[in-house]
């Protein structure tokens, strides 16, 4: 999955999606990562990865960071191309 745009769920940092620059046991490191803080529109990680959303103004997805490492990933899902379409075309949530 080297290179693909995936989707990560750690065990305390929560979700982020972002292209896998490396994977070292639990250690992934992301670029061009976006926090998925909140979703709508999708039932589950699982369906975001394939579809994306379907309500994207209901989401809250701060703006992607250049590289973010998380220490816990318990699940990495590789995303379709219209999965990331859709991630990357939620409006970034700011307070």
């Amino acid at each position: 999955m080297l290179g693909k745009y995936v989707i990560v769920r750690t065990y305390s940092a929560g979700v982020h999606a972002g292209v896998l620059k490396s994977r070292e046991g639990k250690e992934v490191v992301l670029t061009d990562a976006r926090r998925i803080w909140y979703w709508d529109g999708a039932a589950s990680l699982s369906q975001i990865a394939i579809d994306g959303t379907s309500k994207p103004e209901k989401c809250k997805f701060p703006g992607a960071v250049d590289e973010i490492l998380l220490t816990e990933a318990i699940e990495i899902i590789p995303c379709t191309e219209k999965a990331r379409l859709s991630i990357a075309g939620v409006p970034v949530w700011a307070a």
